[in-house]
This record gives structure tokens, sequence and C-alpha cells, in this order.
């Protein structure tokens, strides 16, 4: 019987050997920042709005029940990451705790899902450009985003780390500003307007305009808008104190996602009526703004959003690079993506832009068929994603209470009972999925990405 020792067990790594490795080059408060603004992403400025006008003023119950979705979800994720710091987060704790074939599929459908991001997030960065100087064409302006990104995510994580910063710094002080802007007009406080009261939470319909049908439809697209969370925990993996990093982050989850989500549908849905037509038109942030007279607070706003599109754009860019390194370190992909350059994946990061630039020509070429394959292929993939992390923690906490107890510094909530809560509630938003027509398409096209991508593994398991 060996005798217990206080060392820690060196972590799973998926870094290149012979000094060759990723550069720490993160300090704390990039992570910090990344964590604050990866929960404001174009999905709550743009998206947010189709979820009203589907679920009326009951989008606030969608978007708090989704939310505290993700917060299980992220808190067990941290609880792994804080324990195993990796580039490749849940796809090396899939690997290691359900085996090679389920880190292969959640990390190559994760890559998937980001690159696509990228293109969306570049057109729909254009589009706002456009809208500004219309005699430049929407494709001048893919080409330099996906250029200028692409060649900082070259350089040195530290220019990640810092556009991040800057980014999310921006983002937040928006989103502070506009809370304490309504919040003001709630309560009639703000000079030129009047407490709206109820009126707009009881009127046009009801609380629940569309039934629990429209309830249904909202809380799909809140759950979507909380894509990016998880990117957090791959930065760490490059940051000064992965476990100190990490650990942070996660704790901060709660009041992040009910202070930005749940309290921005709040105010929202209080001061303007859900059906006004501006609320899809021109998003939901916008609307309000324009609707309390705001000089240049719709022109604002749009800055706002550009900015949203381009960080998100930036962090999937890097979070594919890092997911692909991760996965060709552990055997399972291309060895050439392997190469590291100063401490930065290099061919990682080109290839991630390629596929990514690829889907935006894609869009361009066949927008109604093989780019809306894509979508449909990465629609429900977040849920898949969640699903195998709440798999891999049920298995990792009971093996590391038993080999490593001391490696714990971020645990799981009334474990195992929340994270069997939260897997059945993914099950349950699948199933939701099957409801509506046009979501059940992206079911079926996930499903099948994820079966294939499942048998590749499976089949490189059995040739090892």
């Amino acid at each position: 019987m060996s005798t217990p020792t206080t060392q820690q067990p060196p972590a799973p790594t998926d870094q290149a050997s012979g000094g060759r490795q990723l550069s720490h080059g993160l300090k704390q408060r990039h992570l910090s920042m990344i964590a604050l603004g990866g929960v404001i992403g174009a999905g709550l400025f743009v998206g947010s709005g189709a979820g009203i006008a589907a679920a009326g003023p009951s989008i606030v119950l969608a978007f708090a029940a989704s939310g505290l979705l993700v917060m299980l979800v992220m808190r067990m994720l941290g609880e792994m990451s804080a324990a195993r710091p990796a580039s490749g987060s849940f796809s090396v704790h899939a690997e290691k705790e359900i085996g090679p074939w389920a880190g292969l599929t959640v990390g190559w459908m994760f890559w998937t899902l980001l690159c696509v991001g990228v293109a969306a997030e570049a057109i729909g960065a254009s589009h706002v450009m456009a809208a500004w100087f219309p005699g430049v064409p929407s494709a001048v302006w893919v080409g330099l985003f996906m250029v200028f990104f692409c060649a900082t995510n070259l350089a040195a994580v530290k220019n990640f780390g810092e556009f991040e910063f800057w980014f999310a710094a921006i983002k937040v002080t928006a989103i502070a500003a506009f809370l304490v802007i309504c919040v003001l007009a709630v309560l009639g406080l703000l000079p030129g307007t009047s407490a709206p009261g109820a009126a707009n939470l009881t009127g046009q319909g009801g609380f629940f305009p569309k039934g629990s049908a429209g309830l249904v439809t909202g809380l799909l697209a809140s759950v979507f808008a909380y894509g990016g969370l998880e990117t957090v925990t791959i930065a760490a993996a490059e940051s000064e104190n992965p476990r100190r990093s990490v650990a942070t982050a996660v704790r901060t989850a709660m009041w992040r996602i009910a202070l930005f989500y749940v309290g921005s549908m709040a105010v929202i849905v209080t001061l303007v009526p859900w059906n006004d037509p501006a609320v899809v038109k021109q998003g939901p942030y916008v609307a309000v703004l324009s609707s309390l007279g705001i000089p240049g607070a719709a022109q604002l706003m749009n800055v706002v959003v550009l900015i949203a599109l381009l960080s998100a754009m930036n962090a999937n860019i890097y979070g594919s690079s890092r997911m692909a390194y991760s996965l060709v370190q552990r055997g399972q992909g291309p060895r050439v993506l392997a190469r590291v350059s100063s401490g930065v994946p290099r061919p990682a990061v080109l290839a991630s832009s390629a596929f990514g630039f690829l889907a935006v020509l894609l869009s361009y070429w066949w927008p109604t068929t093989v780019f809306n394959w894509l979508l449909n292929m990465v629609g429900a993939a977040v849920l898949v994603v969640w699903a195998f992390i709440a798999v891999a923690q049920l298995r990792m906490r009971r093996r590391l209470e038993r080999e490593a107890p001391e490696l714990l510094t971020v645990r799981m909530w009334l474990f195992p009972y929340l994270t069997w809560a939260a897997l059945a509630a993914i099950l349950g938003v699948l199933a939701l999925m099957t409801l509506d027509a046009d979501n059940r398409i992206q079911l079926y096209f996930t499903a099948g990405l994820t079966v294939v991508l499942s048998a590749i593994g499976l089949l490189k398991q059995r040739t090892r």
C-alpha cells in the first residue's frame, strides 16, 4: 500500500515537447476580462431580439432558466479545468474520463463550431461597416477583419489577451451604462421619461403572449446566446496561474449571468413593447435607447455591437486554434498543426482562420445550401459539448476524490445531484428542439456530425 503524499500529480498535458510549448503570456487581468466579456456577445446584443419576439416578456424566465443551466455547466467545467488545466479543456477531460473517441468528437465539433462562428461574426461585422460605408463592398471588410485577427493571433498570445481585455472593457462599460440608464427610466428618474409600470409586461397579450410554445422558442434562443463562455477555460492554460485563474472566472459566473443577461432582458421588456418591430430590426438595445430619445444612442450601440462581433471573432480564432493544437498533440489530427513557434501554434491558427474564411466564401457562393448545412451542423453543437462535459465531470470528480482530493479547489455544487440535473436539462432542451421544424433540422445535422466524428474516433481508438 503506497504512502499518501501531498505532492500534486502531473496534470495530463497537451503541450509540445522539446521546449516548444505554448506560452503563458496571459495575465490575471486578461483572464478576468476575458471571463467577464465572454458572457457579453453578439448573441446578447443582437440575437436576443428574436427571443423577445418569440417569447414576449416571458423571455426573462427563459434566460433565467438557461442561465441556471449554463452556471451548472461552467461550474462543472471549472472544477475539471482548475484541477487539470489544459489548452484542450473539456476535450482533454473527455478523452481521459470517457475515451479517446470522446475527446476527438467533442474537440473537433467545438473546433467546427468556433470556425463557423468566425465566419458568421465576420459577415455580421461587415454588414455594420457596410451600413456606415455603403460604397465599400462588404467582402472587403470581411477580408480585412480576417487578415487582421489572423495576424494578431499569429504574433503572440498576449496580443489576443490585450485585444480581448479592451474589447471586454468596452462591452462591460456599455452594458453597465445601459443598465443604469434603463433602471432610471423604469423608476421614472430619467429626465424626459415617466415610469412605464407594468404596462409592457401585462399588455400586448400578457406575460406569455404566445403561450408555452413561445416560451420554448425563447428558451432555445437564450441557450445559444450563452455560447462562448467555454473559451475562458481554454485560455486559462496559457495564463500565469492556470488553476487560480479559472477558479476565479468560474466563481464569478453567477452574478455576471444574472446581471448582464437576465437583468438586461427584464429592463428591455419593461421599457418597450415586446412586439415592437424595432426590437428585431434594430436590436433590443438600440430599440430601447431610441425609445428613450437619447441622442446618438443608436449609432453608439452599433459601435458596441461591432466590437462584440469582432471580440467574438478574435476569441473564436484563438479558441479554435488552441483546440486544434491540443487535438493533434494527442494524436487526434494532422501532426503538421502541432508545430509551435514563439509559444504560438501558428499552423493551427492558419488552419482555423482558413476554415473560417472558406465558410465566408461558401456564404457568398452557396448561401442556401453548403453554408446553411454548416450552420445546421453546429446548430446544437454547444448542447452536445455540454453533455460531454457533464459525463466527464461525473467520472473525473469521483476519481479525483480517490486519487488527488487536493486538486479540487473548485467543487461542483451538490455533487452528483446537480450534475445529473444539468445532464437531464441538456437532454430536455435537445428534446424540445424536435418540436420546431427549423430546430429539428439543426438537431438532425448536429446528430449526424456527432455520429461521424464518433465513428472516426472509435476507428482510430481500435487501430492504436
